[in-house]
């Protein structure tokens, strides 16, 4: 699905990615652990193709084909999705509209879609305009399950969310990524089928996600250098007893 090979990127002339190699199969979610300022939301944004992120080498190559240079509107249509941590307010633009742009089916259906998040009285209302954490977050997911992408990338997911919140969008990240399952009426029909066809890259630095989420493999990104990658769990009880800098000192 996604093939990243010696990628190093600047921001404003400053180095911040330092030769990163990630590979994410088919249906594989990859959970990216790290401390604030390694560069997590650097590569996430280099991967959807924002301006600003200057390679200096490599390539980013999604479904067998290279997109380092290609805009970020071609890179959405080819499938790659993004949940952001902290998504602007746009006013003058309703949640229902933004969402059918979003949608890859232009018969989707936005209500049945925002009835699973609890979400449908949001939808006449501007985006994310005085919106909770929570709510930024369900209004995020709304716009991905819409647009249904091969690679969903996901920045910190379970900031500023409760725990109410956080079990509810646990449950739509797992439907998002699993087959078959897109609205309320197909949930019990097919709640025994687990086969994913999607994958994910998943930032986070406290590691909550993993309660909610399963993940095949986690990965930890230090000081602009990807520098470990084991099971994602092993990872978190690393990180959680002795802290980033022991636990890329020992993977080293």
């Amino acid at each position: 699905m996604l093939t990243i090979e010696d990628l190093s990127v600047e921001v404003g002339g400053k180095p911040i990615l330092n030769h990163i190699n990630m590979e994410i199969p088919d249906g594989e979610t990859h959970i990216l652990f790290g401390p604030n300022g390694s560069g997590k939301t650097s590569l996430m944004m280099t991967i959807i193709g924002f301006s600003g992120y200057t390679v200096t080498s490599g390539k980013i190559i999604f479904k067998g084909e290279d997109i380092t240079r290609m805009p970020i509107y071609e890179r959405s249509r080819l499938g790659i999705g993004v949940s952001f941590q902290r998504p602007p307010t746009i006013n003058g633009l309703k949640i229902r509209d933004m969402v059918a742009l979003c949608a890859r089916k232009k018969s989707a259906d936005v209500d049945g879609l925002a009835a699973m998040l609890n979400f449908t009285s949001f939808l006449d209302r501007d985006v994310n305009q005085h919106f909770s954490g929570g709510e930024i977050k369900r209004s995020e997911l709304l716009q991905l399950l819409a647009q249904e992408p091969d690679l969903a990338l996901l920045d910190e997911p379970e900031s500023g969310v409760d725990l109410e919140n956080i079990v509810l969008l646990g449950d739509m990240v797992n439907t998002l990524l699993e087959q078959g399952v897109k609205y309320p009426k197909d949930i019990q029909e097919h709640a025994h089928r687990k086969t994913k066809i999607k994958s994910a890259l998943v930032i986070t630095h406290t590691g909550h996600i993993l309660d909610y989420i399963s993940a095949d493999k986690g990965q930890v990104l230090y000081n602009g250098h990807l520098c470990c990658s084991r099971n994602a769990r092993e990872i978190l009880k690393w990180i959680r007893e002795y802290g980033y800098e022991e636990c890329v000192r020992c993977a080293m």
